[in-house]
């Protein structure tokens, strides 16, 4: 593996290399950067301009040469003495502007990508598993809907519903109008009908009671416009804490498996048991730090709990155990975060209209740990959408296609005649092995939404790496050019190096590196 790695290092180094070049000369001959300077009417400072581009492009060199001068500066990132160039447009060295761009746009990208992952697999899974029914019918028409449409389309009509609209229904107070409520509870009722197995009568009283269940929850948050004010409360919490239990326990070791389900509800006990203790915790001065050791003890907890409740297999009682703890404790975290929405919407500098559509931060904005995450939040919540239901679809017809085709092998049909669950033929031996494709296509789509993140970032107004190549061309100032295509080519070469390695981890009768 080792081997295989460096291979693939080495390989990758020379593939950045040999197109860095091209990318190089392609910007170097796309345009005169010295067009601009004709629009300075003092001709004093239209020399001293020029002088400036000159001196900082080496222009009196041809391109080839230039190129070499580039990368003799971007090598030195191997020592720790990074140099894109200056800027002729700032006049500002490009590196010094990178690390804050960069966090900035994979902080967008990677929260676009890991929703698209788990949401797109799960609807494909689903579908794979319902094959034919209506809910497959209706997803597959979604998801190509939202593939079809051009990522600034999405993110204009995002703008305008989701945020615009939104906020103005907000400040006039949020009482649902009835067809919605009604609405709202038809649509869920369709999908539950059609989520559900059995005899058409067990089907139609899951969506009747889908349907009643979701009419009841939207005609409470209308009547007591919980949207101003939003918490979800121990009860809440703990019904879905519950359900994580038996959810998690459903996927990893099938309810049957009486230790690891208790494992997984005394986990839920000692959450519920902390959560009014942890609420005067929060308040005092907390950061990230205090709430990653606050997740990293959950998770130990629920591994110690797994173990010492035992059964046949600890460490399967042990993984249910610590899913569930990381599952209730992002309940309580998304609790806590609720509960400062009121004070961050009330913010002078939010003004009422707390879902953004312009930047990445409120500026001007003051508040504790808690404020500044939700405008986080809010911040990513458009562009992060517009990205997601672009990529939503090719996950969710891979991951269906993939295990349709797991489905039809002769190892499934083995494990079904030999009496096993169908929860243990579909986790056990059939998702994992539908899981290789998508490996690929995971490495491939994080290129992809680096390039739709720079469409995003210019209709949301991010300053971020998207910005930075925009400015770049339109200015004809090859430096940030540069800069963006050698990060982008970074992370796809090391990208596709994991998902090479992850062919492996997924089936070990792939032994990547060997003859």
């Amino acid at each position: 593996m080792a081997t295989f790695i460096l291979r693939r290092l080495v390989a990758g180094f020379f593939v950045i290399l040999a197109a860095s070049f091209l990318v190089y000369i392609l910007t170097a001959n796309a345009g005169d950067p010295l067009e601009r300077t004709l629009a300075i009417n003092d001709p004093v400072a239209r020399q001293q301009a020029v002088e400036s581009i000159t001196r900082n492009l080496r222009l009196d060199l041809d391109p080839v040469s230039r190129y070499f001068l580039w990368l003799k500066g971007v090598g030195g990132c191997f020592v720790g003495n990074c140099d894109f160039g200056i800027s002729t447009v700032t006049l500002q060295p490009v590196a010094a502007d990178l690390p804050g761009r960069i966090a900035i746009t994979i902080k967008l990208v990677l929260a676009a990508q890991i929703l698209a992952v788990l949401i797109g697999v799960a609807i494909g899974i689903v579908t794979a598993l319902r094959q034919y029914s209506g809910f497959d019918y209706t997803a597959t028409f979604f998801t190509f809907l939202f593939f079809s449409l051009p990522v600034f389309w999405v993110a204009v009509l995002l703008k305008e519903f989701v945020a615009i609209r939104f906020n103005d229904f907000l400040a006039d107070g949020p009482t649902l109008p009835l067809w919605v409520i009604i609405g709202g509870a038809v649509v869920v009722g369709a999908i539950g009908y059609s989520l559900a197995g059995g005899s058409p009568p067990r089907r139609l009283l899951v969506g009747a009671v889908a349907a009643v269940v979701v009419g009841g929850v939207l005609a409470y948050i209308s009547a007591t416009q919980w949207l101003l004010n939003p918490s979800l409360g121990i009860i809440v919490i703990a019904v879905l804490s519950v359900g994580i239990a038996f959810g998690v326990t459903v996927l990893t070791a099938g309810l049957r498996n009486r230790k690891a389900l208790y494992s997984a509800l005394t986990v839920v006990a000692i959450g519920l048991a902390a959560y009014f203790p942890l609420q005067y915790f929060f308040y005092e001065g907390m950061n990230v730090w205090k709430l990653l050791g606050l997740a990293v003890l959950a998770i130990v907890v629920g591994i110690g709990v797994g173990y010492a409740w035992g059964g046949d297999d600890r460490g399967l009682s042990a993984r249910a155990a610590a899913l569930t703890a990381v599952g209730v404790s992002l309940v309580v975290f998304l609790d806590r975060t609720m509960r400062a929405w009121q004070v961050y919407s009330d913010n002078p500098a939010i003004r009422g209209r707390p879902i953004k559509t312009i930047g990445d931060a409120q500026t001007g904005l003051e508040g504790d740990f808690w404020i500044r995450t939700i405008d986080v939040f809010t911040h990513l919540l458009l562009p992060t959408l517009a990205l997601m239901l672009i990529s939503l679809a090719s996950y969710t017809r891979y991951s269906r296609a993939s295990l349709l085709e797991v489905f039809n092998q002769d190892y499934i049909r083995t494990a079904r005649a030999k009496g096993l669950t169908e929860r243990t033929v579909v986790m056990r031996h059939a998702f994992r092995n539908a899981l290789i494709p998508l490996a690929t296509i995971v490495a491939f789509d994080i290129g992809g939404l680096l390039g739709g993140a720079v469409i995003t970032e210019r209709i949301f107004q991010w300053d971020a790496m998207g910005t930075l190549f925009n400015n770049g061309l339109t200015n004809r100032d090859p430096n940030p050019v540069m800069a963006f295509f050698v990060v982008v080519a970074v992370i796809a070469v090391v990208f596709n190096i994991l998902a090479d390695i992850a062919y492996a981890t997924l089936d070990p009768r792939i032994r990547v590196g060997q003859s």
